[in-house]
């Protein structure tokens, strides 16, 4: 039996997570929670799993948990709250197992201290990496434990290594699959509207994740995640456009060999796949076979996505500079979202906040999470330099 903790158990990797742990009850037990702001969808989480610790992210929220289950009689369930009870969800002694999967820098702090605790994490918070993955990576190697990837893109990878040493390998090659922008001409990118924005081809996501998607950025933080997961170079990290989103990723291997991973577009399988590693179980997610019939490929163009490019030079330069591109990034397309910027500014203030930017490693959380700040200051004074309400096109 492998007892779980989940960091984000209200968004859809949490819920996905506990899907599975209900699929196999003689493999898993919730033992711990860490919510938002979504007091009803814990609750009921909670009257389900009934796990022995629950933490929200505001107090008053955390004292309305605690009425509740006075009222049902669950007293004995401990309710914290805030960053602290994130970090008290992620240490808790009988846990084994951690789902990393708060949105942002807010689920950083926990995200190492799980890792310090000496806990299995499974990552599904891509900003952690992108900005702390030195740290948290060097800490799992201090710790002698793995750090399983639950982003489909790395899980893929994690898969496909599995037939080769590290050394054998020659590249990793991340899948795209373009976005709803990959044959708009780069002239009308100035006039894009968020409606058009968030009308992604292949997935349904969250506003950020979608517009970064359109930019091409989620890629970016993608190869930085890969860099630091699986300790390679940017190099010997490529990304190839692939509208059909049916393979995830592929490594090819120094003879020249190339293991690509499908699978049906369930989240549930990476999560399985990271839960149950190294072991594979059987499940009921089965992928058509005829649905590779036809499969398109080709290479990016960081002229017209210049986010990819930014990602590159980031990670190469290291340091404060990936922190501060995922910091200016939430900045911009928040603004963009808001109809404070243009589409074709998002990549500018990017650019302009990670040239500000020391390439000096954070030696600390606490010195990512300062730096953090003050990339996100720098990323809202660039906004307002360019701000002017955006004209919705036809």
């Amino acid at each position: 039996m492998k007892r779980i903790a989940i960091l984000g158990s209200t968004g859809s990797i949490g819920c996905s997570t506990l899907r599975v742990a209900e699929a196999y009850p003689d493999r898993f037990e919730v033992v711990a929670l860490a919510a938002g702001n979504n007091l009803n969808m814990v609750f009921e989480q909670v009257k389900q799993w009934q796990p022995r610790l629950v933490s929200m992210a505001k107090e008053e929220d955390a004292e309305k948990l605690r009425s509740l289950l006075r009222q049902r009689g669950m007293s004995a369930i401990e309710v914290v709250f805030g960053a602290a009870g994130a970090v008290k969800v992620a240490t808790c002694p009988e846990v084994d197992f951690v789902v990393s999967a708060i949105v942002g820098v807010a689920g950083l702090e926990a995200t190492y201290e799980a890792v310090r605790a000496g806990k299995i994490l499974g990552l599904a918070n891509k900003e952690c990496l992108v900005a702390a993955g030195d740290l948290i990576t060097a800490e799992a190697r201090r710790q002698g434990k793995p750090l399983l990837p639950i982003d489909s893109e790395h899980n893929a990878v994690h898969q496909c290594l599995r037939g080769g040493r590290m050394e054998e390998v020659e590249r990793i090659w991340l899948t795209a699959s373009g976005g709803p922008f990959l044959n708009k001409p780069q002239s009308e990118f100035g006039s894009i509207t968020v409606e058009q924005a968030l009308n992604h081809p292949t997935w349904k996501m969250g506003k950020r994740i979608t517009i970064d998607s359109a930019t091409l950025m989620n890629k970016g933080f993608e190869v930085i995640e890969a860099c630091r997961l699986f300790h390679v170079p940017p190099a010997k990290v490529e990304v190839m456009v692939h509208p059909q989103s049916t393979i995830h990723s592929m490594v090819e291997f120094v003879d020249g060999s190339i293991l690509a991973q499908f699978s049906v577009t369930d989240m549930r399988l990476p999560i399985l796949y990271a839960l149950t590693y190294p072991e594979r179980i059987e499940s009921d997610m089965r992928f058509s076979v005829s649905d590779l019939r036809h499969l398109d490929f080709c290479p990016p163009d960081v002229n017209k996505f210049p986010c990819l490019r930014l990602a590159y030079e980031a990670v190469a330069a290291g340091g404060g500079k990936t922190v501060a591109l995922n910091a200016a990034d939430e900045v911009a397309v928040a603004a963009f979202l808001d109809g404070k910027i243009t589409f074709d500014e998002i990549p500018n203030i990017i650019e302009a906040v990670v040239a500000r930017t020391s390439s000096q490693p954070p030696e600390s959380i606490g010195t990512v999470l300062k730096v953090d700040s003050e990339s996100r200051q720098a990323a809202r004074e660039e906004v307002q330099k360019r701000k002017r309400r955006v004209t919705s096109f036809a």
